[in-house]
Order: C-alpha cells, then sequence, then structure tokens
C-alpha cells in the first residue's frame, strides 16, 4: 500500500487563548493542510509551566464543528487518562460531530505533572505500556459495538519508539505509527517495526509512517526529502502560542503537491 504525502500541523493547546487555538485550526485548513493535531496534556510542556492549558478531546470536538476537510486527532492521547471504553465513545463522538474525519492517536503517557496533579498512578514506564497493550483491544472492542458506530474505520495512530514493546504494540493495532527523530531514526525504527509486523502476520505496508518536522527545520524542505526516503508520508509541525504563526506553511503545501504530482 503506497500513502500521499501529507501534511499535520499540531496546535499545541498551551501559552495562547482558544480563539486564537480555534483560529489556527481553521487557518491550517485554508492553507491547505491535510491533518490537524493537538497534544494530551494538563499542563503546557514548554515556556512558563503554569500558564494557560487546555484540554485535549473537548478541543478536538470544537475543531471538528469549524472545519470541514482536515482530518483530527490527538498526537497523542494519554492512555492513562481515560477508561478505555470512555475513551472509545469520546473518539467516536468526536468522529460523528466531524463527519468521519477522527484519528484515534494514543500513547502510554509519559509527563509525571500531569498525573500527580490529577491525581493518576504514575507508576513506571513499563506498567504504563502494559496497560497500553491492555486497553487497545478494548477501546476497538468498543468502537465495533456502539450505536452508533464511528462513520468509518477509524484509524488508530500510536506513538513512541521503543523497539521492544511500542513498536510491537504498533504493529498489533496501529494504521499510523508517529517516530520521533531524524531520518535516520525514522529508517531505523521502521525497520524494526517491519520486524514485529511479520512476526504478528501482517503487512509493514499497512501502518502509515508519521514524523515531526522541528521548528528549527521548518523552512527546509530538504528535511522533508529525507523523511520520505526513510519512509515517512506524514509530516507534521508543531505550532505554539500565543500567536501560531504559520505562515511557514505555503512553501510544504507547494512542496507537498509536487511530490504527490511527481
Amino acid at each position: 500500500m503506497s500513502y500521499p504525502i501529507r501534511l499535520a500541523v499540531q496546535i499545541h493547546p498551551q501559552q495562547g487563548s482558544y480563539a486564537a487555538m480555534r483560529h489556527a485550526a481553521v487557518e491550517a485548513e485554508q492553507r491547505g493542510a491535510d491533518v490537524v493535531f493537538n497534544w494530551d496534556h494538563f499542563y503546557p510542556l514548554y515556556d512558563d509551566p503554569d500558564g494557560a492549558h487546555f484540554e485535549c478531546w473537548t478541543q478536538l470536538a470544537s475543531f471538528a464543528e469549524v472545519t470541514s476537510r482536515v482530518e483530527l486527532g490527538a498526537l497523542v492521547t494519554c492512555n492513562s487518562y481515560r477508561n478505555p471504553n470512555l475513551l472509545a465513545d469520546m473518539a467516536r463522538t468526536v468522529d460523528h460531530i466531524s463527519g468521519g474525519r477522527a484519528i484515534l492517536g494514543i500513547g502510554s503517557g509519559w509527563f509525571e505533572r500531569d498525573y500527580a496533579e490529577y491525581g493518576y498512578e504514575f507508576g513506571t514506564a513499563a506498567n504504563r505500556l502494559r496497560a497500553l497493550r491492555r486497553d487497545l483491544p478494548i477501546i476497538k472492542s468498543r468502537l465495533a459495538r456502539l450505536n452508533p458506530p464511528p462513520l468509518r474505520d477509524m484509524p488508530i495512530l500510536v506513538g513512541g519508539g521503543g523497539e521492544k514493546v511500542t513498536l510491537r504494540i504498533t504493529a498489533e493495532h496501529a494504521d499510523i505509527w508517529h517516530g520521533f527523530g531524524d531520518a535516520a531514526t525514522i529508517a531505523h525504527k521502521r525497520s524494526v517495526l517491519a520486524g514485529h509486523c511479520r512476526v504478528v502476520g501482517r503487512d509493514p505496508a499497512e501502518i502509515e509512517i508519521s514524523a515531526g518536522i522541528p521548528r528549527e527545520g521548518r523552512h527546509e524542505v530538504a528535511r522533508g526529502d529525507a523523511l520520505v526516503d526513510a519512509g515517512a508520508t506524514l509530516l507534521t509541525f508543531g505550532i505554539g502560542g500565543p500567536d501560531f504563526d504559520l505562515a511557514f506553511l505555503g512553501s510544504w503545501v507547494e512542496w507537498r503537491n509536487e511530490k504527490n504530482q511527481g
């Protein structure tokens, strides 16, 4: 299976007003982005640690109302923060609000302050990964039983690069894998993922590869070329507040269109 090159904008739901974030979602669609992501945290990850911050899934529901074309999801939902049956229901509801554009992005969680402040047990990385492996089948089962069901076979995105466990979970359950690092890292992790796919009996080509373009590289389309050569087809740009500047996106839309036409 081959995938077209797509561009995603991850709107960091921090250090800005909700109105500015909503405007950024609309502007990302207008400028030609294919996907709009946010993230699932309760406190900012950079700059003022006590700055403004908004919740992930209620924000996605509102983004679904003000956009009409882009796919929408979290990069990524923290599995620890919600009952898996509830999370499936929330994702299904956003899918209907959006007319079938939801992506269920998920990971095991890592930001200790979220856990401590909101009363979740932080535990160990191994325990959180075991919980993710336990909960993904529950999520998929609930999605299949909801009435009404999602409007499409909702893509599941797993984020993370752990080679022994996270990539095995990806091989078992994901439609999209989001990795972190440069092109060489993505190529290596993709090879490891392909090995897990062979073990579980999946074609690695069934999993779309997603990777991020760092802030300092967003004006260098050569970084996109390198990631595409490494196998990535969904490229994500993070933008933060208070301004959520998307002026850089135009050159990337041109690059994407040329790549897909060529």
